[in-house]
Order: structure tokens, then sequence, then C-alpha cells
């Protein structure tokens, strides 16, 4: 090309140059576009989607609940610093509610475990813990996988605030969304079993989207176990519902809830016996 001329060869540096010249997988410009949104759809279900087949993952069993809360050492040790700082009765009652509540952490911690152990061993993929990436409860069960040696999974979301994955998961199976529809549809695409702990708004969201669409028959019919009676019963008040005919009787038995780790992992097992499908091999 050296037979163009100054001037000729400016416009082709301005023509190669242009956004419209890039290739559109390398323009991350227009793929961020209004018009591509159904694209990124795809591929934020797509790049998981590859990434749990390439490990060989076929089922699993999804465990929710607060980012917030803590390992029961932390708590613990916050609560007996403020004690002994002699802080003010606010801060004591809110570090002791903390400690109350990190045993739903231990709890998950200890079903992770129990999961983690279920196959044949760490190279075994056939029921993987799934949580949403994060700290508190998330932490907790693929913490608990991660003592037994076994492959867990992270489904990050992308937030406006900084966050990070728990360190317990497995690197190939920490994955980030950008959509919380396709991160709720990955949680419930392989799942043998979801298990509820205590938590916040998101926690409520994922649970009650996964009620309605177990009531209308929207997707395969799977154990729903919600963990910590007290808590539960002081949040939701389902007889109300049923009382006021917003819901049937037959409703109730959408889910079960217990208050152990042991307990949640039972119910799942034997729901899988009583309806015939297969769980764990061998």
């Amino acid at each position: 090309m050296n037979y163009y001329t100054k001037d000729e060869q400016k416009l082709l540096e301005k023509l190669v140059s242009s956004p419209t010249y890039t290739l559109a997988e390398d323009d991350k410009d227009f793929l961020k576009e209004y018009e591509t949104r159904g694209v990124r759809l795809e591929l934020d279900y797509l790049k998981a989607e590859l990434a749990m087949k390439n490990c060989g993952i076929k089922s699993t069993i999804a465990i929710f609940g607060s980012a917030r809360i803590l390992p029961q050492n932390v708590a613990k040790n916050r609560l007996d610093e403020l004690i002994e700082k002699n802080a003010s009765k606010e801060d004591i009652k809110q570090a002791t509610k903390a400690f109350n509540n990190s045993f739903y952490y231990e709890s998950a911690r200890e079903l992770g475990n129990i999961i983690g152990k279920s196959g044949k061993g760490a190279e075994d993929n056939t029921v993987v813990v799934m949580t949403g990436g994060g700290p508190g409860i998330m932490e907790a069960a693929n913490r608990g996988a991660y003592e037994a040696g076994a492959s867990s999974i992270g489904l990050n979301i992308k937030l406006p605030f900084e966050q990070y994955p728990n360190p317990y998961i497995t690197p190939e199976l920490s994955l980030l969304f950008h959509y919380f529809n396709i991160r709720k549809f990955h949680f419930f695409q392989r799942s043998k079993g979801m298990v509820v702990y205590p938590g916040g708004f998101g926690t409520m969201d994922e649970l009650f989207e996964l009620l309605t669409l177990k009531q209308t028959g929207s997707m395969q019919q799977i154990p729903v176990v919600l963990v910590g009676k007290s808590w539960w019963n002081n949040l939701i008040n389902i007889e109300f519902l049923l009382e006021n005919e917003l819901i049937s009787k037959k409703d109730l038995d959408i889910f079960t809830v217990v208050d152990s780790a042991v307990e949640a992992w039972d119910y799942i097992l034997s729901w899988h016996r009583d309806n015939k499908t297969e769980l764990l091999k061998g």
C-alpha cells in the first residue's frame, strides 16, 4: 500500500480505526447496546452451561441464605471483644444476635460437608453443592464441601457495589452473572433439592420464585427444605394464607421446615425414595 499518498494513508487509518470496522465479538461498546441484550442473555447462560458440562456436573443441591451471617468463631470473638471493651448495650445486643445467627453458618457448613461426602469421593460429581458464591451461608456451604474434598459451585452476580466470591468454590465452577434471571435459571436447571436458610430480600426472592414455579408445575418437582423452624415461623405465616383461601391445602406440601443439616439431608433423600427418583447411585 506504499503507492497511497499521505492524504490517502490518513483516510485509510481513519477507516480502520472506526468502531464499525471492529469485529463484532471484539467490540465491547456494540455488545453493550440495548439491541444486543438478547445476545448478552444467551452468553450469560451459555458460558456457565459449558463450564458445568465440562466439569461433568449432572445434579446439584442449591443452598440459599444470607450473605451477612458470620462463622461462629468470628461472631464469638466480636462479641467477646465488645464485652471486654464495655461497649454500648445496643452494640452488644447486635453482636449477640450475630452470634446466635452464626448457628446457621455452621449448619450450612455441615450440610455442605454431608453433600460433599455423599458420592463416591472427591472426583464424583453426581450431586454437587451450588450456592450464590458470596459470603455468609453461601460461603459456609461451599466451605463444607471443600473440607470434604468435593467440588462445589458458586453463582455470583455482578452488583453495583464491589463483591468477591468466597475462597471455597472450585475455581472452574466459580461463575459470574450479569442477569439475575439467568443465574436463577441455573440454580433450578440441575437441582435435585433446594435448601433455604434465613436470609433477606435476595433469599426471599429466590424462595418465593421457587415456590411459585413448584405450585404452578412450571419446573420439575424437587424437595424444598427451610432450615430453622423458629426463624421461619416468625417470618412467614403460611397458615394465614391458607385461612384466607389464598393458597390451597396441598400447597403446604410444597416445602418442609426442619432444624438441622442432618434433617434437611434426610428429608431430601427420603423425598427421592418416596418419589422413586434416583439421587445417589450405589
